[in-house]
C-alpha cells in the first residue's frame, strides 16, 4: 500500500504544500516521542519549521476535501454493509486563552469512527465550539472562525456527521455511542427516519414508554426475572472476550415501523448495570445488540491510538484551520496503519488467547508504525543538522521566556 500522502496529492495546487504534506504524515508515522512542527521539521531536514506552520495556516487548500479522502481511503478497504457509525468525544488538554475552543484548559471534539468486521478508522471530526466562542467575536476574529460557524450541541455535531456519512453513500446499519447521544431524543429521531439502526448507552433516569406509562430505566431492571438475563460477550478485548449478563426490555410507542428496546448490561463481577436504547427497522436477535453495543470501544481504540502513534492532540495550533488540518492529517495516517493491519490480518480465526495458527498475534498499529519508520521514515542527520536546530530552539525559547517576563512585569508593576 502506498503511502496516504499519494492519495491526496491532487488537493494542493503547488508543487511546495505538495512536499510539505508529505513531510508532516510522514513524521506523523514517525516514532518520533513528541510530533509537533518543531520536531517533525528537524526530523524531515528542514531548517525552520516555517514550512509546516504555513501548511496548516496560511496555505490554500481544504480540509474538507482531504477528509472526503480519508473517508474513501477508509471505505475502499473497510467497507461493510453491517457496519456500525460509533460517535464519541475526546478531550485535550491545551494551554493558552487563545486556542480555538478551548475552556477550562481543555478543547473538545466530537469524532466519527467507521468500524466493520475488517477494522476501524476514523473518518471524521468536528471541533466543538462552546456558547462562550461563539458569543465573542473578538476570540472568534482571532481563531479565524469563520462567520458560518454557530453553536452546536455534541448530539448535534454528531448528528452532521453520521447524516454526511450517509449522504455519501457510506455502506453501514448501525449506529453507537455514549449517553450523550443516547439521551438525546432527536438525534434518535433522525436515525430512525434515515433508518440506520442504533445501539445507544443511556443514562438510569432515562425514561421509557411502558402501557404503564414512562418508567425510568433502573426500575424497570428491577422488575426482570433471573431467568430473562443472558451471559453473552460484547467482543474481544486486550485481556480477552468481554463477558456480561444482558436483558432486554420492549418499549411500546405509537409508531409501528422498527422495534425498539431497552437494553440492560450486567457486570457479572460487581453488579454494576448499564443500559442501552436500541432501535432496529428489522427485528434482529439479543446477541446482533449485544455485539453493536461492544463496538463502541473501538472509538476508544481509535483515540488512543492515533493519540499514540499519530499525534492526534499533539498539534500546537491555535486557529480553526489549522486545528482542523492537524486533525485530519492525523487520522489518515492513524487509517494508513489500521487499514494495513486490517489487510494483513489472517483470514482464519484466531484462537482463544488471540493468536493465529503461526503462534503470533496479528499485526498491531504498534508493529506496523515500527516497521515503517524502520524501512522508509528514518532518516540520518549528520552532527551539524542537531547542532543548527538546538540553536534554534534555544534562541525561539530565549524570545519566548523574554517576553513572558516582560508581560508579567507589565501586570504586576
Amino acid at each position: 500500500m502506498r503511502v496516504p500522502d499519494g492519495r491526496i496529492s491532487g488537493r494542493f495546487g503547488r508543487v511546495e504544500p505538495r512536499c510539505r504534506v508529505r513531510q508532516l504524515v510522514l513524521g506523523l508515522l514517525s516514532d518520533l516521542p513528541r510530533k509537533n512542527c518543531w520536531t517533525i521539521a528537524e526530523h524531515a531536514g528542514g531548517a525552520t519549521p516555517d514550512g509546516l506552520q504555513h501548511l496548516l495556516g496560511r496555505a490554500k487548500w481544504d480540509a474538507d476535501q482531504v477528509r472526503d479522502d480519508l473517508r474513501e481511503f477508509v471505505l475502499e478497504h473497510l467497507a461493510d454493509d453491517q457496519a456500525v457509525l460509533v460517535i464519541d468525544e475526546a478531550g485535550d488538554l491545551k494551554k493558552g486563552t487563545r486556542t480555538v475552543g478551548r475552556i477550562e484548559n481543555a478543547q473538545v471534539a466530537v469524532y466519527l469512527t467507521y468500524t466493520s468486521r475488517r477494522g476501524h478508522a476514523g473518518i471524521h471530526r468536528a471541533l466543538y465550539l462552546p456558547a462562550s466562542w461563539t458569543r465573542d467575536a473578538d476570540r472568534r476574529e482571532r481563531a479565524a472562525v469563520p462567520d458560518t460557524v454557530a453553536f452546536a450541541t455534541k448530539p448535534q455535531l454528531a448528528q452532521r456527521m453520521i447524516e454526511r456519512a450517509l449522504d455519501t453513500a457510506t455502506p453501514a446499519a448501525w449506529a453507537a455511542g455514549d449517553e450523550v447521544y443516547g439521551d438525546n431524543p432527536k438525534l434518535r429521531t433522525v436515525l430512525e427516519a434515515r433508518g440506520l439502526g442504533y445501539v445507544l448507552a443511556v443514562s438510569c433516569t432515562h425514561r421509557v414508554p411502558t402501557p404503564a406509562g414512562p418508567q425510568r430505566a433502573d426500575h424497570l431492571a428491577k422488575r426482570i426475572p433471573r431467568r430473562a438475563w443472558q451471559k453473552l460477550s460484547a467482543g474481544r478485548g486486550a485481556k480477552g472476550h468481554r463477558w456480561y449478563d444482558w436483558a432486554l426490555v420492549a418499549i411500546t410507542t405509537d409508531d409501528l415501523t422498527g422495534h425498539r428496546h431497552l437494553m440492560i448490561r450486567r457486570n457479572r463481577s460487581t453488579g454494576e448495570l448499564a443500559y442501552y436504547h436500541c432501535y432496529s427497522p428489522r427485528p434482529v436477535p439479543l446477541s446482533t445488540l449485544v455485539k453493536v453495543a461492544g463496538s463502541r470501544w473501538t472509538v476508544e481504540e481509535t483515540f488512543q491510538s492515533s493519540k499514540g502513534l499519530t499525534g492526534l492532540d499533539e498539534h500546537q495550533v491555535r486557529g480553526w484551520d489549522s486545528w482542523h488540518r492537524w486533525v485530519t492529517l492525523a487520522l489518515l495516517a492513524h487509517a494508513f496503519l489500521a487499514v494495513t493491519a486490517a489487510l494483513e490480518r489472517p483470514e482464519q480465526a484466531l484462537a482463544d488467547d488471540g493468536t493465529s495458527p503461526d503462534g503470533l498475534i496479528p499485526l498491531t498499529c504498534n508493529e506496523i508504525q515500527r516497521l515503517f519508520t524502520a524501512l522508509i521514515v528514518q532518516p540520518a542527520r549528520d552532527t551539524a543538522h542537531l547542532l543548527r536546530w538546538s540553536t534554534w530552539r534555544r534562541r525561539h525559547q530565549a524570545r519566548a521566556r523574554h517576553s513572558h517576563y516582560r508581560r508579567r512585569a507589565a501586570l504586576h508593576p
